[in-house]
C-alpha cells in the first residue's frame, strides 16, 4: 500500500542519513501542485523519482522498489559502481552462501558492451546481488566462458547466459533474472501478486485448480515439469480455487467450478486469453499448448454465455459469443 511504502521510503531515508548523507530524501504532496505532476509525468501514486547532479531534467524512476534495504540498495547503485568487483574465489563463495539469489558476471574486461549492459541491470534489480569478475583464475574456478553470467540460487548455480558483445539487451538480462526470483511456479495470493507483475515477462499461464484435491499432486508435478521447460518466456502461475480471495480472478477469465482444474494463458499486453484445448493437464498437453501459443499458432479464447432459447424471436436478436460469427458472417 502507500502508507507501507512511505514508511519503507522514510526508514531508508533515516539508515542513509548517516550513511550516505550526500543523498537527500524529499516528500511532495502534488495534490494541488498540477505543474509539478505535468513536469514530471507524474500519473500514479506514490511515484518516486531521483535527481542527479543538482539537475531538474531526466530524473530517473525508481519502480517496483517496496522495502527500505532494496531502496537504499537501488539508490548507492544509481549513485556508484552497481555491482561488488570480486577478486577471489573466497570473495565469490561468500557472496553465493550469503545471498538466495546470486548473480556474477565474468567479463574479458570490464568496460566492454556486455559488463555495460550486466552493469546497467544491476541498477535495475536491487533485490538481487551483483558480482563483477574479470581474472582469468575466477573463471576457470566456475568453469565459465568470459561474457558469461552465472545465477546462484541458495549457493547452487540454476542457470548460466553467455552474452554475446552488444546483442543482449538489459530487458533480456533483466528478464532472466527476475525470473529466478520466483518459485518455477508461483502461487497467486496478494503478497505474490506484486512480485508476478514486476517481472517483466508478458505470457503468464494460469492452473487453476483446488490445492486440496486427491489429483493435486499429479496435475502440479506436471504443471511445474513443463515450467522448467518454459522459464523466461512464460511465468507458470498457479490459482487455488478453494481460496475464496481469489474470486476476482475467477470471474475475470470467467472460470466456473465445473471448469476446474482449467489451464489459460494470458498476454499482458494485449489482454488476450487462450484456453488450453486438452482437458487433462499432463506434461505433454501443456507442452504442446504452450508451444502452440509462442509460435503464434493458439486460438484466441472469447468466454461466452450459453446462446438463449429466445435468441431469433423478436427483432432485435440476441448475440453472445457462441452464436456472433455464425449470425453476423
Amino acid at each position: 500500500s502507500s502508507q507501507n511504502l512511505s514508511e519503507e521510503f522514510a526508514e531508508a531515508a533515516r539508515q542513509l542519513k548517516k550513511e550516505a548523507p550526500r543523498i537527500q530524501f524529499g516528500k511532495i504532496d502534488v495534490t494541488h501542485q498540477h505543474d509539478l505532476r505535468k513536469e514530471f509525468n507524474i500519473r500514479a501514486f506514490p511515484t518516486v523519482k531521483l535527481f542527479v547532479n543538482g539537475s531538474r531534467e531526466d530524473p530517473i524512476d525508481c519502480k517496483g522498489v517496496r522495502t527500505a534495504s532494496t531502496f537504499i540498495t537501488w539508490v548507492k547503485r544509481r549513485t556508484g559502481p552497481s555491482a561488488v568487483l570480486i577478486n577471489s574465489t573466497d570473495q565469490a563463495e561468500a557472496m553465493i552462501k550469503a545471498e538466495d539469489l546470486a548473480v556474477i558476471g565474468f567479463f574479458r574486461e570490464l568496460h566492454n558492451d556486455s559488463a555495460e549492459v550486466f552493469c546497467e541491470t544491476a541498477r535495475d534489480v536491487p533485490e538481487v546481488a551483483f558480482g563483477l569478475a574479470a581474472s582469468e583464475e575466477l573463471c576457470a574456478s566456475y568453469g565459465v566462458q568470459r561474457s558469461s553470467v552465472v545465477l546462484f540460487r541458495k549457493g547452487k548455480p540454476v542457470h548460466t547466459e553467455v552474452l554475446e558483445d552488444g546483442r543482449q539487451s538489459k530487458l533480456g538480462l533483466t528478464r532472466i533474472i527476475k525470473t529466478f526470483t520466483l518459485d518455477l511456479v508461483t502461487e497467486y495470493n496478494i503478497e505474490t501478486s506484486v512480485k508476478i507483475f514486476d517481472v517483466p515477462v508478458e505470457n503468464h499461464i494460469l492452473l487453476f485448480t483446488p490445492t486440496n484435491s486427491e489429483t493435486f499432486r499429479e496435475i502440479y508435478g506436471n504443471y511445474e515439469a513443463a515450467a522448467a521447460e518454459f522459464r523466461g518466456e512464460i511465468l507458470f502461475v498457479l490459482v487455488d480455487t478453494n481460496e475464496g480471495r481469489n474470486g476476482r480472478i475467477f470471474e475475470y477469465f470467467r472460470i466456473r467450478d465445473i471448469d476446474v482444474p482449467a489451464v489459460r494463458i494470458l498476454n499482458l499486453t494485449s489482454d488476450a486469453k487462450y484456453k488450453m484445448p486438452a482437458d487433462e493437464v499432463t506434461v505433454e498437453n501443456l507442452r504442446e499448448f504452450c508451444q502452440s501459443y509462442l509460435n503464434g499458432k493458439a486460438k484466441q479464447h472469447l468466454p461466452s454465455e450459453e446462446i438463449p432459447e429466445d435468441w431469433d424471436k423478436r427483432p432485435v436478436k440476441v448475440l453472445v459469443g457462441k452464436n456472433f460469427n455464425s449470425v453476423i458472417f
